[in-house]
């Protein structure tokens, strides 16, 4: 009876968030077009569910208005098997790599498996029983995001197990633009897994489209994907996730840095990680530029973060408003202005940095003290290349 009830009464939220989404602007969309993510487009996708076995790959981000897939799915008589959950699980709160395990969620007795630690990539035996495995979580853009090589690993155990992939697409915050250095091929990691630059300006369904056309799968196979497009989407929409994409990445502001401000965790300095504004500054208790002051504490999302308790200096971005942020893109002036101030004794690059560059040179070019405009100018026939790939991919035909 308390099953019944609680299927019921997840209906009746589910049906006033739909019409609610299909009614008006949703929050954290900066736009006067109506936009309609793949997850609300319910008619498109559900009869690909009715009778199969199913996995969600899903986060806390995985929602129509403020319902879950699951309960979503559950509400309207579709049985999910078992869930997949990535970097920070399956609320969302888990630190930066920090190990994930496994467990049963409380709410709805559906088990949920890490895809973080040990177990990146579902295992035969995890997805034996399975018809098709559904994947919906906002991602934001950068190559060194983990969500991107959950996907991929999701994609390749399908494409090894017989297994269909459904991507519920969703907007790229940083879709508007494409930059940086090519990955090589040498320095593939988890945050690192494909040949492209630092900004992909794809959604995740592009994304999955292109792993999936380009054989970068094991062995070159591919995987039946099925994509849930938008509506009413173009790759220049400012758009702001309703909910925090991961603990560290708390609001725009933070998601426009990120793809500059992410190099130096390979360093020994902060971005605030720990404070109440991660991804938006950065500091090191030796520095020559004092811009700004903070001392990085345990919190939840951050409980151990560089430089705990040190107070640090260095320069914060609040100043700058969403438009210059918007439209300052990806920059190398941060990491190249940290470097010639920096007068600590730990080496400034650690071997995580070439991970997240995706190639040595960066490194050895900030040494050797060349410029921004300089540094761009080694990868610009590489990024060209990758734009031409790109747009082989693109599901939304709004800019080249």
């Amino acid at each position: 009876m308390r099953h019944k009830i609680y299927l019921f009464t997840t209906l009746l939220i589910l049906l006033g968030s739909h019409f609610s989404a299909c009614a008006k602007i949703q929050p954290g969309q900066i736009t006067d077009t109506l936009l309609r993510l793949g997850i609300e487009r319910t008619e498109l996708y559900l009869p690909l569910l009715k009778g199969k076995q199913i996995g969600l790959v899903v986060n806390h981000t995985s929602t129509i208005g403020e319902t879950h897939l699951l309960d979503t799915l559950l509400a309207m008589g579709i049985f999910v098997d078992v869930v997949f959950a990535p970097e920070h699980g399956f609320r969302g709160t888990a630190d930066a790599g920090a190990h994930v395990k496994s467990y049963v969620d409380e709410k709805t007795g559906v088990p949920i498996v890490s895809l973080y630690g040990d177990n990146k990539k579902p295992k035969p035996e995890q997805i034996k029983d399975l018809d098709i495995l559904v994947f919906d979580i906002q991602d934001v853009g950068a190559r060194f995001y983990t969500y991107i090589s959950t996907l991929h690993y999701v994609m390749e155990a399908a494409a090894e197990n017989g297994k269909q992939v459904l991507v519920l697409d969703r907007p790229n915050p940083n879709g508007h633009y494409f930059d940086g250095p090519i990955l090589e091929k040498a320095y593939t990691s988890f945050v690192g897994m494909h040949p492209i630059p630092i900004v992909h300006g794809m959604t995740i369904g592009e994304y999955a489209k292109m792993v999936n056309g380009e054989g970068w799968l094991a062995s070159g196979s591919k995987c039946q994907l099925e994509i849930v497009p938008m509506e009413g989407y173009d790759h220049h929409m400012e758009y702001a996730p309703p909910a925090k994409p991961s603990p560290n990445l708390p609001n725009l502001r933070s998601i426009y840095l990120y793809p500059s401000l992410c190099f130096f965790e390979g360093t020994p300095f902060s971005v605030g990680r720990g404070t109440g504004h991660p991804f938006q500054l950065w500091g090191h208790p030796d520095v020559s530029i004092r811009d700004t002051t903070f001392t990085p504490a345990s919190r939840p999302g951050a409980m151990s973060p560089p430089l705990l308790g040190k107070k640090s200096f260095g320069k914060a971005y609040n100043q700058l408003s969403m438009e210059e942020l918007r439209s300052m893109k990806f920059s190398l002036q941060p990491i190249l202005e940290a470097y010639k101030s920096y007068k600590g004794t730990t080496p400034f690059f650690n071997n995580f940095f070439v991970k997240l560059a995706g190639t040595a040179q960066l490194e050895q070019q900030i040494k050797a003290g060349l410029s921004e405009d300089e540094i761009r100018l080694t990868w610009e026939d590489d990024l060209a290349n990758f734009g031409k790939v790109r747009k082989k991919y693109l599901l939304y035909d709004d800019f080249e």
